[in-house]
């Protein structure tokens, strides 16, 4: 799993891929150039980054060598979240689950800060 704007790194191995002028894509982000890495293993590697405005859910990645492509259905999934700035959070983030889960713990640290400041001011009158 990845956020939208997050950076993943694609690793190919076979020796097709080695060569100049391969790549990866998807529809969550550009077509990248695979960088051979020498060496034992015939490996590439690809360093993306996951569109910011890329919906969430299971993505495939089609790797492009020799002039044929593969395609890996649901290689990664990106995940909602919250835009950052001022207030605004993401519908798309938390479900109403884990709102109600959030919710309890917080209300049990209020319950539990109240009853430890009562507790602490009951001492003092003693």
């Amino acid at each position: 799993m990845i956020a939208r704007g997050g950076q993943l790194q694609i690793t190919v191995t076979g020796s097709a891929c080695t060569l100049a002028g391969s790549t990866v894509s998807s529809t969550a982000f550009p077509s990248t150039p695979l960088m051979s890495q020498g060496g034992v293993g015939n490996t590439s590697t690809a360093k993306v980054t996951v569109n910011s405005n890329a919906s969430p859910g299971p993505y495939s990645i089609t790797t492009t060598c020799e002039g044929r492509s593969k395609t890996f259905t649901n290689a990664f999934t990106v995940i909602g979240g919250v835009r950052g700035g001022i207030g605004g959070s993401s519908s798309t983030g938390a479900t109403p689950t884990d709102m109600a889960i959030g919710g309890g713990l917080v209300a049990a640290a209020v319950v539990g800060g109240g009853v430890f400041w009562m507790r602490r001011r009951s001492e003092k009158r003693i």
